[in-house]
């Protein structure tokens, strides 16, 4: 029999005498992080082992509503779930916490998600366990956005690497994180904390910082601190270190061949900074380092890192969670049934999206019940991620209000300072003849051209006619023509036929290689003799394989507070203030840098 008189609101009522004790001086703090400790144990022990095994994942439910989702979101948590809505996900796995997404029908609107939040929140204090949720996003900014407009859009990370200023890093960090934490979300599976040595990483390159450990080091912390003293938890990732792989895991198994001293130097100082900024959670790495487990087990899954590393040596004791679960670089070795029992052997906290949620849940128990996954162990976990909730307020009040919404996120002042650091990460990289900035009155007419992927938070705006808007609305006349990343013959012709008549062309390019297409229509627009600026909305590396470029930006993303950023530099409306934060090779030996960490030209160049 279980003891439910040690219930969420008994909790919360003997650590606020403890903290009342405390602050009328009665106590020492020390004594009340005890009480709280002993607490927590507590409801712990009063668990059953089918509650405990629910604390430590992290799935999806689908729908915009805890309990009235539409048609098809109860259908798509029948066919995945096994029912019907998100709040009785949380009833039959006795769930601790939740992660949203954009594909799952979570993130519509700012109200809406807070709404959803509350509706979750309930059902999790409904159950006899009363154990509040942790609610959780991926919300990078830059390219990795999952929250849109109206929310505030921030740079990505390497933007904020282009900036180089540790407060802006940490402002960034603290507008995200009071939006979250004002829409029910108060874990945010950022900053990556990644060291991108590897300019052909084709799944980190833009999420990090930049290629200098110390620059990441510093901009990591600044960001832990900035999400933590809104209340949100950081999450740094992807430990031990994602930046020198040229495999995406979520489709293999990559591996690094860092040898330790090399790890030391490049891989673990963001990580030790965030440690020692008090970073709430960390996520783990589905890849091998042979140099820190010879097992080559992926990261996820080792002791040797989990425990060896993370835990003993670099004295980590808060909550550690996988990055997800379904991601082929942890599937491939063990299998989906293996991989969540293998994990917390390893030391990890939180089980984040299971590929099978009923599968990974029934493993864990019977791994319990046999005895190969001791009670204790899945105790521990438990603790971290009891302690995380209550640091955060949780178990005090878990729901937000409507009113909050309105009153903080998106608001004008956000706004306004996530347009400044966009102006401030733009990196000019040439500028010939000091062609930029353009005169409305001399270089009136404009063609925008290129690659136009779709706003990461968007299905309906895309980046040549975002930047054609920006740029009219400024007093150009600019012709909006997207071309693709991959153009075809027609469309190089049809570009070089509306380059007639133009003062100057702006070619947005985005993974630019060896053999793309993109340029040879940069080639042939130059050709034309009308000066063309081009935009790398990704990796910055795309210039090494231009060629008759006259004027060249970086911008690090592709979304709307890039584009309009953008648009204020090549208009003189704003300075362009970004460096280089990673170097950038030159095409024909790459062994020779054409432009390194740190340049940037300025107006008063």
């Amino acid at each position: 029999m279980h003891n439910r008189s040690l219930s969420r609101r008994s909790l919360l009522a003997a650590t606020t005498v403890t903290a009342a004790a405390v602050a009328s001086g009665v106590a020492p703090a020390v004594a009340d992080g005890r009480a709280r400790e002993d607490r927590l144990k507590q409801l712990i022990a009063g668990m059953s082992l089918e509650e405990k095994v629910g604390q430590v994942f992290v799935p999806f439910v689908c729908g915009t509503s805890a309990t009235e989702p539409s048609p098809e979101a109860v259908e798509a948590n029948l066919a995945i779930l096994g029912v019907r809505t998100g709040a009785e996900a949380i009833a039959k796995y006795h769930l601790g916490g939740i992660i949203y997404f954009v594909w799952s029908g979570n993130l519509q609107r700012p109200q809406q998600i807070a709404e959803l939040s509350n509706g979750l929140q309930r059902a999790a204090l409904g159950t006899p366990g009363q154990v509040p949720l942790l609610i959780s996003v991926d919300q990078e900014h830059g390219s990795v956005t999952r929250i849109g407009a109206p929310a505030t859009l921030l740079p990505g990370a390497m933007g904020l690497g282009a900036v180089g200023s540790t407060d802006a890093a940490r402002t960034a960090g603290h507008i995200a994180g009071v939006e979250l934490a004002a829409m029910g979300i108060r874990q945010n599976y950022a900053p990556v904390a990644d060291v991108n040595v590897n300019p052909a990483n084709p799944i980190i390159n833009v999420r990090s910082f930049g290629s200098e450990p110390a620059e990441a080091a510093r901009l990591t912390a600044a960001q832990v601190r900035g999400y933590q003293r809104a209340g949100v938890a950081a999450c740094v990732k992807h430990f031990p270190g994602h930046g020198d792989t040229a495999v995406d895991s979520h489709t293999d198994l990559p591996v690094i061949t860092h040898t330790r001293e090399e790890w030391e130097r490049l891989d673990a100082p963001p990580f030790r900074a965030a440690i020692a900024a008090g970073v709430d959670s960390i996520m783990t790495a589905h890849l091998q380092v042979h140099a820190l487990d010879p097992s080559d087990d992926p990261a996820t899954l080792s002791h040797p890192i989990i425990t060896g590393v993370l835990r003993e040596e670099l004295g980590y004791d808060g909550v550690i969670v996988t990055d997800a679960l379904n991601m082929k670089g942890v599937m491939t070795k063990y299998g989906e049934e293996r991989v969540p029992v293998l994990a917390l052997k390893a030391g990890v906290d939180q089980l984040l999206y299971p590929n099978n949620l009923a599968l990974s849940w029934n493993a864990v128990l019977a791994a319990v019940k046999s005895g190969e996954l001791s009670e204790a162990r899945l105790d521990e976990s438990i603790l971290r991620i009891l302690r995380l909730k209550a640091k955060l307020g949780l178990f005090d009040d878990p729901y937000v209000s409507p009113a909050e919404v309105d009153r903080k996120v998106g608001t004008r002042k956000h706004l306004a300072t996530a347009d400044d650091i966009a102006e401030r990460a733009t990196t000019l990289l040439v500028n010939k003849g000091e062609l930029l900035p353009l005169s409305k009155r001399r270089q009136k007419n404009l063609l925008v051209v290129g690659a136009n992927p779709k706003f990461p938070t968007s299905d309906r705006h895309t980046s040549v006619p975002a930047l054609a808007d920006a740029l009219t609305g400024l007093g150009f006349h600019a012709t909006a023509l997207p071309t693709g990343e991959s153009p075809t013959t027609a469309q190089i012709d049809a570009a070089v036929a509306a380059a007639a008549g133009k003062n100057a062309i702006v070619v947005l390019t985005r993974n630019v290689g060896a053999a793309s297409a993109q340029r040879t229509l940069v080639r042939k627009l130059a050709a034309t003799g009308v000066p063309v600026i081009t935009v790398a909305i990704r990796n910055p590396y795309d210039i090494a394989q231009l060629s008759g470029v006259r004027a060249a930006l970086a911008s690090y993303c592709w979304g709307d507070v890039e584009m309009r950023a953008v648009a204020r530099v090549i208009a003189g409306r704003a300075e362009p203030g970004g460096e280089l934060p990673v170097p950038v090779q030159r095409a024909d030996d790459p062994t020779k840098v054409l432009f390194p960490v740190g340049h940037g030209l300025s107006y008063d160049d």
